[in-house]
């Protein structure tokens, strides 16, 4: 048997892929975050299937349930939020089931900065405005950050920011931001992007602070920085959709 590492996506059941509702159909045993895992996604799993909520399990606790559901023959499903390439800890848990000798595969979900990005009706990169998207986050009670990722180097590039696990920050995190992208630079948080309870903010790294702590939003959010968020944004053109682009030369 194998484990299956699944991306849950944001949140909206109907938001998994068709992969990802399969093998939850197939499950024996479904272990996931009740932090931020809709019971919605549940639903997709046959009646019967053993539940695990991890949120009050450390890792080796998890591994160590997932180790004895494939060792008595069952089908696991390991639900990640969002997409399990970003802040899964999907390396941590993988290194601990190769070493009991325990295979494994990755099926991607829909990332929470995408979900949020397609709530504000936004692309995030703007020809010839921004081409980059940095997925990042900051130290406080967490892992410490890697040399050479510090918050304001990336701001300093001027490209979209998508900050992961900050939201209780936001106001010390605004008022640094804005060093590099000035106080009126568009910002967005989004918090539970896709479920009913799902809060969308709009503002500039002047006032988002404000917001954020009337909306009293504590976790599951993610904060979009950068001008591509502006709602009049203007733009060029991309390249490859330009009428004068020549289209005559064969694709090699």
């Amino acid at each position: 048997m194998t484990v299956h590492f699944v991306g849950a996506g944001p949140g909206a059941a109907d938001l998994l892929t068709l992969r990802a509702v399969t093998l939850l159909k197939a499950a024996d045993v479904c272990v996931y975050a009740g932090t931020y895992i809709d019971h919605a996604v549940l639903d997709h799993c046959p009646v019967g299937a053993q539940l695990v909520d991890t949120q009050d399990l450390d890792l080796d606790q998890i591994t160590a349930r997932i180790v004895d559901a494939h060792a008595a023959g069952l089908e696991v499903v390991r639900l990640c939020s969002g997409d399990p390439s970003v802040y899964s800890a999907l390396h941590e848990q993988a290194k601990r089931l190769d070493a009991h000798g325990v295979p494994w595969d990755v099926t991607p979900g829909v990332p929470a900065y995408a979900a949020a990005a397609a709530l504000l009706g936004a692309e995030l990169t703007v020809p010839e405005v921004v081409q980059s998207v940095v997925l990042t986050r900051t130290q406080a009670r967490s892992t410490a950050m890697p040399s050479g990722e510090a918050l304001a180097g990336f701001a300093a590039t001027g490209s979209t920011l998508v900050l992961h696990l900050a939201i209780t920050r936001t106001r010390t995190l605004a008022a640094e931001l804005a060093e590099s992208y000035g106080a009126d630079c568009p910002v967005a948080v989004v918090a539970n992007a896709s479920q009913p309870s799902q809060v969308v903010l709009r503002g500039t790294l002047g006032d988002i602070a404000d917001q954020v702590e009337a909306a009293g939003l504590r976790q599951a959010a993610v904060i979009l920085v950068g001008k591509a968020l502006a709602e009049d944004v203007r733009g060029g053109e991309s390249y490859l959709y330009d009428p004068a682009r020549d289209r005559s030369a064969k694709r090699r």
